[in-house]
């Protein structure tokens, strides 16, 4: 009899610095897993950090030159240095901004849970090479938000619970 051999668990290092309650490690870690799975990664590390607008709309103005909060932030780890034998590459930042998640998912007609892992798995694809600066790209990476979240038993994140398409 053969087995399936699970995907490795990836490390998710989650450093709390919003005033918003968020879920526990364990469900990023989940949601990240997933994400990785559909991705055919493993041995890897992403440091994800929960804040409110102040530190969102400061990391969006110094390092990308708009002064708003946004929902997500990636920062990719492009640096190409030796890891020590058995230490999982690092794949870089996420900045998930709390109270803008929150907002949206009322708006979007989701739960602030559905909300905050498509916004963490789009964030893992951008971290992951993805972009959705051309239509095909934009096309391709909804394909996969949706089937990961489908994975997850959750819902497709570009329609509202509403019935329109979510505005993104």
């Amino acid at each position: 009899m053969s087995s399936t051999p699970s995907p490795a668990i990836p490390e998710v290092d989650i450093d709390r610095a919003s005033t918003v309650a968020a879920p526990d490690d364990a469900v990023f870690v989940a949601w990240a897993t997933a994400a990785l799975a559909a991705l055919h990664m493993s041995g890897v590390n992403v440091a994800v950090r929960l804040v409110d607008e102040g530190e969102a709309r400061q990391l969006n103005r110094d390092y990308r030159g708009k002064d708003y909060a946004p929902n997500v932030l990636s920062f990719p780890l492009d640096d190409d240095f030796p890891l020590p034998p058995g230490e999982p590459m690092p794949l870089g930042d996420i900045v998930l901004c709390l109270p803008v998640v929150q907002a949206e998912a009322a708006e979007y007609g989701k739960t602030f849970q559905q909300r905050l892992a498509h916004l963490l798995i789009h964030g893992l694809l951008h971290l992951a090479g993805h972009s959705h600066d051309e239509e095909p790209q934009r096309l391709a990476m909804e394909t996969l938000e949706t089937a990961i979240m489908a994975d997850l038993g959750l819902p497709d994140p570009y329609l509202s619970d509403f019935g329109a398409l979510a505005p993104q």
